[in-house]
């Protein structure tokens, strides 16, 4: 899959990283980092525009996550009941999906896009949670732009070496993640005890 995929935008360019996003983010087996990286590396040996793909590869995320998003609002359960097996969703995914945006909240749909698997998952929940639409926008489509910009990047800076990403991600995303997370936490409590010092 992935070397056609790889051969689709080698093709037809623009048209094929917006719909292998768009799919690849709905549940469709398509290697999303390993599409924006190349497409990164496209940029670098001047075969790709940087201001075409960027909003193509932007573009083709938001409406793959807002699709998943819809279906968990208006078909809830009965869509992965019926066609979760053809996306690779099941419906444990979904409870656990549920669980974690109800303990992160609306910063599970941008830290989403960083953790394979799981942007798609979270933006059914979302639906399925009844999260009001611009609420998700804001946090969805702020995660999308994060993650379109890093990996295009990456296969821009690394150009020859673009495929080490993958290596990388494996290696570091889940400690970046961690520390991310921390660095969050320790600011929201920096702000809440701001809040709560008086004034002299």
């Amino acid at each position: 899959m992935e070397a056609h995929i790889l051969a689709w935008i080698g093709q037809y360019g623009y048209l094929a990283i917006f719909f292998g996003l768009m799919f690849g983010i709905v549940g469709l087996p398509v290697p999303d980092e390993t599409l924006l990286t190349f497409s990164g590396y496209l940029i670098y040996q001047r075969k790709l525009h940087f201001a075409l793909a960027f909003p193509a590869a932007l573009g083709g995320s938001v409406c793959g996550i807002t699709l998943s998003y819809w279906l968990g609002r208006k078909f809830g359960m009965a869509v992965i009941h019926r066609y979760g097996r053809y996306v690779h969703i099941r419906e444990a995914q979904i409870d656990q999906a549920h669980r974690w945006f109800a303990r992160v909240g609306h910063w599970s749909l941008t830290i989403g896009y960083f953790i394979p698997g799981v942007r798609h998952v979270t933006a059914f929940a979302a639906g399925l949670s009844e999260l009001e639409l611009p609420q998700f926008a804001l946090f969805a489509y702020s995660g999308a732009l994060l993650w379109v910009a890093v990996f295009l990047s990456l296969g821009y800076f690394l150009g020859e070496r673009w495929q080490a990403v993958q290596h990388y991600v494996d290696r570091y995303m889940l400690r970046l993640l961690i520390a991310a997370a921390i660095a969050l936490a320790v600011y929201a409590l920096w702000r809440y005890g701001r809040r709560r010092t008086p004034a002299p």
